[in-house]
């Protein structure tokens, strides 16, 4: 497992979504992101249960796995993520990522994800409380804020959220543990200086990376600048 202390402090680490990329090359929208600066690489995976939307799985990981050693930054937005947390390991994802709000048992679902040798984050949907993640703060390696509903991609920021990145920011500085804190949703270069200043240091950006007019060089500078 890559460790986050190896991923830059000083600097916020963007994590492109997959979601908005080029279907039908994605090896090569892949190597175009990391080739751009990306440190991760941004994983919907969706059941069209939790969410209304069905996007990819573990067929798709484990056949791109070998074509990059990009991190695998993997959001399970599905009803049941413990069943599946041995199986995307396998895969090839190097942190998974799962709701607050599924149906499994946060403790034990952390669990097993650390046991298949991978870091093991929390996820919250925008009506969803800070209060909910902080009795898994001495277990979790990241909390991811979700800035959008969770299911589509281009939606629109919501900027009521930045109170709870603050709020969440707080608390993981007062833990004095190193957990990562990344948001999604509606992040491009209007965005990403609200939620950094509120104290997010993983960006997850779909639209403005791959779809971004100026390159992916640019977009991802102009993320960090």
């Amino acid at each position: 497992m890559r460790i986050f202390q190896h991923f830059p402090q000083n600097r916020p680490v963007i994590s492109p979504s997959l979601l908005a990329a080029d279907f039908s090359c994605l090896d090569k929208s892949i190597a175009k992101v990391a080739d751009a600066g990306a440190e991760w690489l941004h994983w919907d995976v969706m059941d069209g249960h939790f969410v209304p939307n069905i996007s990819f799985g573990l067929p798709v990981m484990a056949a791109l796995r070998p074509a990059t050693d990009i991190f695998f930054d993997t959001h399970l937005m599905i009803s049941h993520p413990a069943r599946y947390a041995a199986a995307f390991a396998r895969a090839g994802a190097d942190l998974i990522t799962f709701h607050i709000e599924s149906d499994d048992d946060p403790a034990a679902t952390i669990d097993r994800i650390h046991s298949n040798g991978v870091a093991a984050g929390l996820s919250l949907k925008p009506a969803t409380p800070a209060s909910a993640v902080l009795p898994y703060l001495d277990r979790i390696d990241l909390l991811l804020v979700m800035t959008v509903e969770p299911g589509f991609g281009g939606q629109r920021f919501m900027p009521d959220q930045l109170r709870k990145i603050a709020e969440l920011r707080q608390a993981i500085d007062a833990s004095g543990r190193a957990i990562r804190l990344e948001v999604d949703g509606g992040i491009d270069a209007r965005t990403a200086p609200l939620v950094r200043a509120a104290g997010a240091d993983t960006l997850v950006a779909g639209t403005a990376v791959f779809q971004a007019p100026q390159g992916l060089k640019k977009a991802i500078r102009d993320l960090r600048s």
